[in-house]
């Protein structure tokens, strides 16, 4: 098998069907296998799935395990020599599968590789290069100053080294997996793509931006307008800082947790402020 693909899924069965969809065309000729691990929706995913994509491996959770956990469910089942964790919310295009699968087989020190993601309205995704979230990049994230952790200095059209590899299509060498590890399931949502992009990179293996495209409908499959959402997603921010960074001297990372908590309340009151001017 040379390539298995893990989408997981949460209510979103229509931008789902349509992922599947241009996966099938994008995969002619790859053997290949794909895997769709249902989180529990309360839609009709698991039923149209299961009829109309019977070739489709379906794995129904019965409770909602994150995106980190049920990928990792999918990853011990696959036989690919490539995984690709890929979005629900993405659209892949034609070229795309067959142009990294080719990337990574005359790469052999590449572990993961990511490429040129689309916004819905046409404009490139900028978290398609992403620097890893060292306490300064980080700082300056927050503050702003966004040019390093974009890595907007790389061209768009060519082949690049990057750092961090995106969770929305992250194509990843099974011989890598094996010897770096899964998924850190003490991510729930969010940041687990920056961990384990960087544990690739401390295993010796490079991570690569390829000029090839998807469309992302960024947000369609994770609810943006709740408390939740919030605390998953800066939670995930200090859990990759404590697990890499907790040897560096708190005066050196203070900043950086003054910076995530900061943005986090104000990501809170920007959210109560739209609530009590919806009501």
């Amino acid at each position: 098998m040379k390539l298995s693909v893990i989408i997981v899924s949460y209510n979103v069965r229509e931008l789902l069907t349509a992922c599947i969809d241009s996966v099938a065309k994008a995969a002619e000729g790859i053997d290949t296998e794909v895997f769709v691990v249902d989180n529990n929706s309360a839609d009709d995913t698991v039923e149209v799935i299961a009829r109309e994509y019977p070739w489709v491996h379906l794995i129904n959770n019965k409770e909602n395990l994150g995106f980190s956990k049920a990928n990792n469910i999918a990853i011990r089942q696959s036989e690919g020599e490539y995984v690709l964790l890929l979005n629900p919310d993405t659209v892949v295009a034609e070229g795309t599968l067959r142009g990294v699968v080719e990337f990574m087989d005359q790469h052999p020190d590449a572990g993961g590789a990511g490429v040129r993601m689309h916004n819905a309205d046409g404009t490139l995704a900028p978290e398609s290069r992403r620097a890893v979230p060292t306490p300064m990049v980080a700082a300056r994230k927050m503050l702003g100053f966004t040019k390093r952790y974009y890595m907007s200095y790389l061209s768009w059209d060519e082949p690049g080294q990057i750092e961090v590899v995106s969770g929305a299509f992250m194509m990843l060498r099974r011989k890598a997996i094996d010897q770096v590890g899964m998924l850190d399931e003490d991510f729930f949502m969010y940041g687990e793509d920056i961990d384990l992009s960087y544990r690739l990179l401390k295993g010796g293996w490079q991570n690569w931006y390829l000029p090839f495209d998807i469309i992302h409908y960024k947000g369609q499959s994770t609810e943006k307008s709740d408390f939740r959402y919030v605390h998953v997603f800066y939670q995930a921010m200090l859990i990759f800082f404590r697990k890499h960074y907790s040897h560096l001297s708190f005066f050196f990372t203070l900043p950086v947790k003054v910076a995530i908590y900061f943005r986090a309340s104000l990501a809170l009151a920007d959210l109560i402020r739209k609530k009590l001017h919806l009501g």
